[in-house]
């Protein structure tokens, strides 16, 4: 089944050029035309090859933005958005599953964080910086038979 283009589904009213979107989103023009290129999202061209723009776009570009603050990929925000239909605005179910989906990676991000604030605080605030109970100290590398790399530290996130 071949899909209806773009421009066939939204009026052309609804059709903003790339300065205007650039404006209301408070991005470069250059950004725009960067997040289209990754399929991020979608426009269409005029009669005359000027790039136009469904205006709905400037809720994608805030979603991206804001995922991309908070550490979201690029890609990984390709990803969700390749499902999303190109002629409307996201559905409500849909914006609730991409929302479910950051949710469980910031999750996972803060559980990370967590962890490393608390060996970092372990080590730093210690000060002991004994042989036997520091996961960095390794004097006169005494650990280099165990591996390479910082075992014990890799040891103790094994065991979590």
């Amino acid at each position: 089944m071949k899909e209806t283009p773009l421009s066939e589904h939204i009026s052309s009213k609804d059709l903003l050029p790339i300065g205007h979107i650039a404006a209301r989103a408070g991005v470069a023009v250059s950004t725009v035309r960067y997040y289209e290129t990754l399929g991020l999202i979608p426009a269409v061209r005029s009669h005359g090859n000027v790039r136009l723009f469904p205006r709905h776009v400037l809720r994608r570009i805030a979603l991206i933005q804001v995922s991309v603050r908070f550490g979201i990929s690029l890609a990984e925000v390709a990803a969700l958005l390749a499902d999303l239909p190109d002629h409307r605005p996201p559905s409500r179910e849909e914006w609730s599953r991409i929302s479910t989906t950051w949710g469980e990676h910031l999750a996972r991000q803060q559980a990370v964080l967590a962890r490393m604030q608390a060996e970092l605080t372990g080590c730093i605030g210690c000060g002991c910086l004994s042989q036997t109970r520091c996961a960095v100290v390794n004097s006169d590398d005494r650990l280099r038979t165990d591996g390479s790399g910082p075992r014990r530290v890799l040891e103790a996130r094994e065991n979590d």
